[in-house]
């Protein structure tokens, strides 16, 4: 019995990484297809950016006679409104999903819970990686002047990718607690759009008392604004109002330490209690 054991071949398990990749791909094919049934989702975030960018951004300019440079400074703070307001935003799916879409169903599969998660993830990275190109892609037109460097792209990627995953982590997380879409709608700008102001998007944040100077230097916003702002513009001034250091790349390193650090911890309590939800 030995040897018949030993000559039959032996089944290789797929990998628990391997087994999810399927499923995966299956529910981030689903949210395209209903994200793509209706694409005022991706160019309603957009507006707000773009009129700070193309309008507001020029006459503040023009009003407070500042120079060429304030244009980018506001160019690249819109995208600490874009990518916060876009990533709540696309909880509001989750909600539609879990009243009147498939959520129940998606649940009852044989796959783990932080699929859904996952899968929702990446549809709400990739549209919104869309519009800040679409955003850039304005503000170049606008001939608005960006100082990009190979390593500034990363720096810039690395800020605007942690901060979306941040962002959705708070959005999952809201989503699975608010009982309806209205209640979560009120609560978007208060997470999505105060920050904003806080974070050294219009100005810097050594301009605001310094109590409020203290919050800002807490939110990942900041970190994530004065890291695009040091890949897209080489400017350090917004890392060294935080950390006063002599070394643009080891504040840039400290401040993406923060941006990661938000969005693992996020990511982890979304998944949690989305789980938690479902079971109730």
């Amino acid at each position: 019995m030995s040897a018949i054991a030993n000559e039959m071949p032996r089944v290789r398990r797929p990998s628990p990484v391997a087994a999810n990749l399927a499923p995966l791909a299956t529910l981030v094919a689903r949210r395209f297809a209903l994200t793509a049934r209706t694409p005022r989702e991706l160019v309603v975030p957009l507006l707000t950016p773009v009129l700070f960018a193309l309008v507001i951004a020029p006459a503040l300019k023009k009003a407070l006679h500042t120079s060429a440079s304030y244009e980018s400074f506001v160019a690249v703070g819109t995208m600490g409104l874009l990518i916060p307001l876009n990533m709540m935003l696309s909880g509001l799916g989750v909600i539609v999903d879990r009243e009147s879409g498939a959520q129940r169903e998606l649940l009852a599969a044989p796959i783990a819970r932080s699929l859904l998660v996952l899968g929702n993830l990446i549809v709400a990275l990739a549209t919104t990686a869309l519009q800040v190109g679409v955003l850039i892609a304005f503000a170049v037109l606008r001939r608005i002047h960006f100082h990009v460097t190979g390593t500034g792209v990363l720096w810039f990627v690395g800020a605007a990718l942690l901060l979306a995953i941040a962002m959705y982590g708070v959005a999952e997380t809201l989503a699975s607690r608010v009982p309806r879409a209205e209640e979560y709608v009120g609560r978007v700008p208060a997470i999505g759009i105060v920050p904003w102001f806080l974070a050294g998007s219009l100005f810097p944040i050594g301009a605001m008392p310094l109590v409020l100077g203290w919050i800002a230097k807490v939110l990942p916003l900041t970190h994530a604004l004065a890291l695009m702002r040091y890949g897209l513009l080489n400017d350090s001034s917004g890392l060294h109002a935080i950390w006063k250091m002599g070394s643009p790349t080891a504040m840039a390193a400290l401040s993406l330490a923060v941006v990661a650090a938000f969005a693992a911890l996020l990511t982890t309590v979304s998944i949690r209690v989305f789980t938690r939800s479902a079971l109730q």
